[in-house]
């Protein structure tokens, strides 16, 4: 397959210049070229295309483009897509030599953090985590969103396909355009940047989630009891999405900082390795945060068996109360004709007197013992 050739106008630089592929050729989105509408039936794929030399921005090309003219200068290609299709990532798989598995893994997404190696190609997943903001934590509430980012790193070039919510990823390529002495070192560059705004946005949603944790802690141990369970539940689910996309990055990090691979650099391992350490300590964070919740949803049962409890003696002692006037009422309404006092004419409010007598007292000694 080949893509198809371009006869546009010249490529510039703008800002939020996107491409499209539709119709057979790829446009640029600026105010000058309309795109037929039925031209426009696919979500932006190619977000940015450039190449990049001695750590500056070079040139900015077709994806059919980019990477001759990157060796050509000796320099590498960038290029990021945004849920491209089978067609989409196959074209571009041509033209970067893409392994057909990891192009499959590419398109159809929902995998596990990995890295993985094909020839002189590094194949790296990431799960990247958002948080989604809500007032306050209820049994339905969602509260992280996952999204995949997947990485082709060659000598050469690095393709960034992005999934779901996975944030966008201008920012990474600003702040290492930004520093040129970070991009000389190629393509490994962009990876570690790529991981490690992962991680820190890590960090970012685990102190939104700590407040939520905070918070259902304090209505749990609050006197105005009620039955936090479900939104404890409901928390404890979105900490194990949450932990999906953590726990199992830190082994494709490990490898990265082992420097079994020749396209990490010794000075590139040391980048690595800190941000495997901001994603232990986010691991560290998250176990904290689930063995709270756990204890929380322990303490929440003990204060409902405790409040069952509480009700079930308050309940006995009442039908203890009301057992008095019940019996005493029992005896005199027997259809027996000699019964004592039955024809005295104090006999019914000595009754009355007897039984809230007798009410009273048992109604004191239940408050003494503090079922009450």
């Amino acid at each position: 397959m080949k893509l198809h050739s371009t006869k546009a106008a010249p490529v510039r630089r703008a800002t939020g210049r996107q491409w499209r592929r539709g119709g057979g050729r790829w446009h640029t989105l600026d105010g000058a070229e309309s795109v037929p509408e039925q031209r426009r039936c696919t979500a932006d794929v190619v977000v940015d295309c450039a190449v990049y030399e001695d750590g500056c921005r070079a040139a900015s090309l077709p994806p059919q483009q980019v990477l001759d003219e990157a060796r050509k200068r000796g320099g590498f290609a960038w290029i990021g897509l945004h849920q491209p299709d089978a067609e989409h990532l196959a074209e571009v798989a041509e033209v970067f030599g893409l392994h057909s598995l990891a192009v499959e893994d590419a398109v159809q997404a929902h995998q596990r953090p990995k890295l993985e190696r094909y020839g002189d190609t590094l194949f790296l997943v990431l799960k990247t985590i958002v948080f989604v903001e809500h007032e306050k934590l209820t049994a339905t509430s969602e509260v992280v969103d996952t999204g995949e980012i997947m990485v082709f790193a060659g000598p050469d070039f690095v393709v960034v396909v992005r999934h779901g919510s996975a944030p966008g990823l201008a920012r990474v390529r600003k702040a290492l355009e930004a520093r040129p002495d970070m991009l000389k070192h190629g393509p490994a560059a962009v990876l570690h940047a790529i991981a490690d705004q992962v991680t820190d946005d890590f960090l970012d949603v685990a102190d939104a989630v700590e407040l939520d944790v905070d918070a259902l802690e304090s209505d749990v141990f609050s006197t105005a009891h009620g039955d936090d369970a479900e939104r404890i539940y409901q928390l404890k689910r979105e900490l194990i999405e949450f932990k999906h996309a953590v726990y199992p990055m830190a082994r494709p990090l490990e490898r990265l900082t082992e420097g079994a691979d020749g396209l990490i650099g010794a000075e590139m391992r040391r980048y690595f390795r800190d941000v495997s350490d901001h994603l232990s300590h986010v691991k560290e964070r998250l176990t904290a945060y689930s063995e709270l919740v756990d204890g929380l949803l322990a303490a929440n049962l003990s204060q409902l068996a405790v409040q069952q409890n509480v009700d079930m003696r308050r309940i006995s002692a009442a039908a203890a109360i009301l057992a008095i006037p019940t019996m005493i009422a029992g005896f005199y309404g027997m259809n027996f004709e000699h019964m004592p006092e039955l024809r005295w004419t104090f006999g019914y409010p000595l009754m009355l007197g007897v039984t809230a007598t007798l009410s009273a007292l048992v109604f004191r000694a239940f408050r003494r013992i503090g079922w009450l």
